[in-house]
């Protein structure tokens, strides 16, 4: 059972780390049934999900790399670098205040719902705006806030958070800002896990592991976030954020009457 439960989390985590409905808040909900996972567990997992994402923007990353020379190239990555370094700066502070995840489904049922009412007027206001592909340093700035505002939140969704913002702050253009997102969670996410998984080594928290169960959930979380990265990149070219919003509202809604009668904690 322990391996039915690596694969049905690295499912979960694969198909909600990159979609906008949140992993984390998908994450802790599941573990009310399938059982609590250690932290060295839901590294893997995400990790997981991390390299699909690489595999999948391989030649955007080697071009902004290797065509440093060119003043598009250079902008862009300076961008990417600033909201990276937000990012991890206010990391730092949120982890100096002793932040920790809510264990209750109820909270997370809230940001849900708020998020996918979010989602629904950002789309609204966004459509208003002239589609254009640049990403500004405003842009930049916001986007490294948000992925600390959804980290904080389980629920809120990282991928949602910053697709949003990119697209308020002034990148009308679906895709422009997806990809702007999934490139700064890159660096970001791989750095998280970094953090994350030395301390568990230093703290002993490795011993005991099953690796085999990490190894098939890592690989279950890598080949379905790629799979599901590469549909959403597909969706979006031609449709709204709005089936996402509508999803993520039922499941609020539904966890918040299963929390009412006593389903789930």
């Amino acid at each position: 059972m322990d391996y039915v439960s690596a694969v049905i989390l690295g499912i979960i985590e694969g198909i909600t780390e990159f979609l906008p409905i949140s992993s984390t808040g998908h994450l802790i909900i599941a573990e009310q049934w399938l059982g609590h996972r250690s932290d060295m567990f839901n590294i893997v997992i995400q990790a997981g999900a991390i390299l699909a994402v690489t595999i999948i923007y391989w030649r955007r990353l080697l071009d902004l790399v290797l065509g440093w020379r060119e003043p598009a190239n250079r902008d862009y990555a300076a961008k990417l670098i600033v909201a990276f370094l937000i990012t991890a700066i206010l990391g730092f502070v949120v982890k100096r205040l002793g932040f920790e995840l809510p264990e209750t489904a109820t909270p997370i049922a809230w940001a849900l719902i708020i998020g996918g009412i979010w989602m629904i007027f950002a789309e609204w206001a966004a459509a208003r705006k002239a589609p254009h592909k640049e990403i500004t340093w405003l842009v930049a700035i916001l986007v490294g806030i948000a992925q600390i505002v959804a980290g904080v939140f389980p629920g809120t969704s990282r991928s949602g958070a910053t697709i949003f913002v990119a697209m308020l702050a002034g990148t009308g253009n679906r895709a422009a800002a997806t990809e702007f997102a999934f490139l700064v969670g890159i660096p970001t996410m791989y750095a998280a896990s970094g953090y994350e998984l030395l301390k568990t080594f230093k703290d002993g928290g490795a011993a005991g592991e099953d690796w085999t169960a990490l190894a098939i959930a890592f690989v279950v979380s890598t080949i379905v976030a790629f799979i599901a990265v590469k549909w959403l990149l597909a969706y979006i070219r031609s449709n709204r954020f709005t089936l996402f919003a509508v999803y993520r509202i039922i499941l609020g809604v539904l966890l918040l009457g299963m929390a009412t009668t006593g389903l789930i904690a």
